[in-house]
C-alpha cells in the first residue's frame, strides 16, 4: 500500500522517521512529506495557506500508482481530509492521528501566538496538560530543536470541501488525548465539530492514550494502530 504521512504543525517528513521504518518494514511503500514552507531554505512564508499544503498533498498522491493511504496528524488531518474530498476515489483510507476531520470554512487553529507570517512553536505553557502526556524533557528538546515555523496562512484559512464522495471513503481516528466515547457523543449529540464524523459511512475509533505526538511519546504503538487501520 502507499502511504503517505502528512505532519502536523512545527513538523517535517524526518519527524516521522521511527514510524515510517516500523511501516516499511511490514511491506509497505512510505512517503513522509515535508510541506511548504517547513523545507530546508524557506524563509519567506508569506503567502503560502492551507490550501498551498492541500496542492502540496495532491502532487504526491497524484504521481503514485494505486490507491493511496492519507495519515494526517493534528493539523495534517484537515489536509488529509481535504485531500479526500478533492481525490475520493484514490484515496483508501483517511488515518488522522489525535485529529478531527473539522465542517468546511473552519481552521486548524487561529489562537495561537503569531509571529510575523509564522506560528512558531509557543512555550510548553500553553498546551494543556493532556497534550503534553508522555513528552518528558527529552523529548521536548528534541521537538524544539526540530520545530519550524508553521506559516500563519496554514493555521488562519478556512478549510474548503467540495464533493460529497468523501463521505465514503473510510475513516479511522487514532484518538490520544481524548477518549473514543467523547467523539461518539458528540456525534449523537449532533456537536457542529462532529458534523462531517457523523456523515462518515465508515468510521473506527482506537485509543492510544498518550499525548498529543505520539510519533515521538509511542512510535511503535502508534504505527501498529496504523497497521490495524489499514488491515481493516
Amino acid at each position: 500500500m502507499q502511504i503517505v504521512l502528512i505532519p502536523g504543525f512545527w513538523l517535517d517528513g524526518d519527524s516521522w522517521a521511527p514510524v515510517t521504518r516500523e511501516l516499511e518494514a511490514a511491506g509497505h511503500r512510505v512517503h513522509p512529506l515535508t510541506l511548504p514552507g517547513k523545507r530546508p531554505g524557506d524563509t519567506d512564508l508569506a503567502g503560502i495557506g492551507l490550501r498551498d499544503h492541500v496542492d502540496a498533498v495532491l502532487a504526491v498522491v497524484d504521481a503514485l500508482d494505486g490507491d493511496v493511504v492519507l495519515v494526517g496528524h493534528s493539523g495534517g488531518g484537515t489536509i488529509a481530509w481535504a485531500v479526500a474530498d478533492a481525490r475520493p476515489s484514490r484515496i483508501a483510507r483517511v488515518v488522522t492521528v489525535d485529529a478531527i476531520p473539522m465542517p468546511a470554512g473552519t481552521c486548524i487553529n487561529d489562537e495561537l501566538p503569531v509571529e510575523g507570517d509564522g506560528v512558531p512553536l509557543p512555550d510548553w505553557s500553553l498546551f494543556e496538560d493532556e497534550d503534553l502526556v508522555d513528552l518528558d524533557d527529552e523529548l521536548r528538546a528534541h521537538f524544539r530543536s526540530i520545530a519550524r515555523p508553521e506559516p500563519v496562512g496554514v493555521a488562519h484559512e478556512p478549510s474548503r470541501l467540495d464533493d460529497e464522495a468523501r463521505f465514503a471513503v473510510p475513516v479511522t481516528i487514532i484518538a490520544c488525548e481524548f477518549p473514543a466515547a467523547l467523539v461518539h457523543q458528540a456525534i449523537g449529540n449532533e456537536r457542529e465539530w462532529a458534523g462531517e464524523l457523523a456523515r462518515m459511512q465508515r468510521l473506527d475509533i482506537v485509543e492510544l492514550p498518550t499525548g498529543h505526538w505520539p510519533q515521538f511519546t509511542k512510535p511503535s504503538e502508534l504505527a501498529a494502530s496504523i497497521l490495524t487501520a489499514i488491515s481493516g
